[in-house]
């Protein structure tokens, strides 16, 4: 009787099991279709690195047609490279979902080719469409390494229109994980900017006034093809015409050699009271950079007569040159012979290395901006309803010199007393925002204008504007081929190879000029770094070495032996 009642009561056991696996089987099964109809992210770091800012989920959600986005960092690379490629793929993902999976996406390896000429033919494709190829470092697998190139970019597709954006930053300053970290930091505002402006059915207009002595198209061609990639740009004069300019987002007056005449004063000030934006490049000396091929040249004060104008809302060029041990080099031929020359790099005070400042969206992270005979900027007045913000600087070993002044290539082979540097942070472009006071408010505005109707408006609605004491931080150079004429790079340094930060400062300052939906706030995105602590892991490899090899098999062991423990005991009482 004791056997029977045994075999029953373990066959029930046996039942029992069976019934509470079944039912768990159910329970999962219904909890992960359940889950799978739902959306449940958190975001527990820190910095909130995987929350999309409210700007950019408006955008995306504005997305109506489908965005197919080809990003072209694949393949073997350095692992700062790979934490940059997982950091892309994370945002895409979020802007997949935030979009209502309207963004479709794909890694490619331009390098994965069948053929040494196709793969050629693959990269001057990516060229050609405005990626810009990096040359790296790659192990191989007998322990050598090779130099590869690398894209580390994206082609946004958007209704047949095509728009490359880099997102690896190259400022020569700081270290490479440094510039690993500000691209993950500035990857939402480099990609929805660049959404954003593809898919917007409404295009900014901005235009280069002309009709003062301004650099003409060629001389800001770098500017101007980087800038059509989110507006419409256009060039004209003033002409003295009141509204002219009325229906442009913002207006640029680069490089003006000739004064302004009350007119066309009056046309811009108007343009700012109705809320226009304005990038000013103005120098209150000037210096023919091109004479100094033959060795010298002279800088003479050569007021604009905007000073005035400039002065009522905040700002004011000063009539001096700085120059600045933190500089640019220039190539200098010396005799080394009775016959022979040779080119060697000269440091060229002219030619200040610009400080962008680190505490300001636009400017953040951005290289160093290179200028050339570059004026200083005070801010005045004390208008509680402007606010400024200073944008460059020269860096703490500075002076200033005054026209006139003969400036000779023989100056290159003087060494510097750094005594006489002695000024800091001189002030070369600043950002004023707020309502602006008119500079005709008080006079006599008549004969200026031939439109009766003109009512003169005398305070601004709340704009902006942006005011650099160097016109040739925009100039690019100039070369001839034949008779076709082109141009360099802005910002690329022809002698050293380096790429400055001129472009990206100037389209950061158009865009924060235009920008309606608060995007470039997203540059004060903050990402800390977290590198291990390269002496502690040395000292500690070993251990750390026993524990990844020999701990997943410990784990395994002590859980077989509980298991096996907890079984004995279920079915020993039983």
């Amino acid at each position: 009787m004791m056997d029977i009642r045994r075999t029953g009561h373990t066959g029930n056991l046996k039942a029992r099991s069976r019934a509470g696996f079944i039912l768990i089987s159910l329970i999962m099964v219904i909890a992960a279709s359940f889950s799978g109809l739902l959306r449940i992210r958190l975001d527990l770091t820190e910095d909130k690195r995987y929350t999309l800012s409210e700007p950019t989920r408006e955008i995306l959600k504005g997305i109506n047609n489908d965005v197919y986005i080809q990003v072209f960092l694949d393949g073997e690379m350095p692992v700062p490279l790979k934490r940059l490629k997982r950091s892309v793929r994370d945002m895409l993902e979020e802007f997949r979902i935030a979009s209502g999976k309207h963004i479709g996406y794909e890694f490619i390896n331009p390098a994965e080719a069948p053929d040494a000429r196709t793969r050629e033919a693959q990269y001057e494709e990516l060229i050609s469409k405005g990626l810009g190829p990096v040359n790296i470092m790659s192990g191989d697998e007998e322990g050598g390494s090779s130099r590869k190139m690398i894209f580390p970019g994206m082609i946004i597709n958007y209704n047949g229109i095509e728009m490359p954006l880099d997102f690896l930053k190259n400022n020569q300053s700081v270290s490479y994980e440094q510039n690993i970290l500000h691209s993950v930091e500035g990857l939402e505002y480099e990609m929805i900017q660049t959404i954003a402006t593809i898919t917007s059915d409404t295009i900014y207009r901005i235009a280069f006034i002309e009709g003062h002595g301004e650099y003409d198209e060629l001389y800001v061609a770098d500017i101007t093809r980087s800038l059509a990639k989110y507006f419409t740009i256009d060039r004209g004069k003033i002409g003295g015409r009141t509204g002219i300019a009325d229906h442009y987002a913002a207006v640029i007056i680069a490089g003006p050699e000739n004064q302004f005449d009350e007119a066309d004063k009056l046309v811009i000030d108007q343009y700012i009271m109705k809320g226009g934006k304005v990038l000013w490049l103005l120098e209150e000396v000037k210096v023919n950079a091109d004479s100094l091929a033959y060795g010298e040249t002279v800088g003479l004060y050569r007021p604009l007569n905007l000073e005035d104008q400039l002065f009522r809302y905040g700002a004011r060029i000063n009539p001096e040159v700085i120059q600045d041990l933190e500089c640019m080099v220039i190539p200098l031929t010396v005799l080394t012979g009775p016959e022979k020359k040779q080119i060697v790099p000269a440091p060229w005070l002219y030619y200040p290395r610009l400080i962008p400042s680190s505490d300001h969206p636009l400017t953040r992270n951005l290289n160093r901006v290179a200028g050339k005979f570059v004026n200083t900027i005070d801010t005045v007045g004390l208008d509680p309803a402007v606010r400024k913000t200073v944008l460059l600087t020269s860096s703490g070993s500075s002076k200033t010199i005054g026209p006139p002044m003969l400036i000779s290539l023989r100056e290159a082979d003087i060494i510097p007393d750094e005594k006489d540097f002695n000024r800091a942070n001189l002030i070369v472009a600043v950002l004023l925002e707020g309502i602006f006071p008119s500079a005709f408010r008080n006079r006599m505005t008549g004969s200026l204008v031939s439109d009766s109707a003109f009512v003169l408006k005398e305070k601004s609605v709340p704009t902006k504007m942006i005011v650099i004491a160097d016109a040739d931080i925009i100039r690019n150079e100039v070369h001839i081929s034949g008779n076709t004429p082109g141009f360099y790079p802005l910002g690329k340094d022809r002698y050293t190879e380096e790429i400055l930060g001129n472009r990206d400062f100037l389209v950061n300052c158009v865009n924060y000029l235009v920008d309606d939906n608060g995007l470039m706030e997203l540059r004060s995105r903050e990402v800390k770094m977290r590198l291990l602590d390269r002496q502690r892991l040395k000292a500690s490899a070993g251990m750390w070495q026993l524990i990844n090899v020999a701990g997943p098999v410990i784990i395994v062991l002590l859980s077989g032996l509980i298991y096996s423990y907890f079984r004995k005991r279920l079915y020993a009482g039983s």
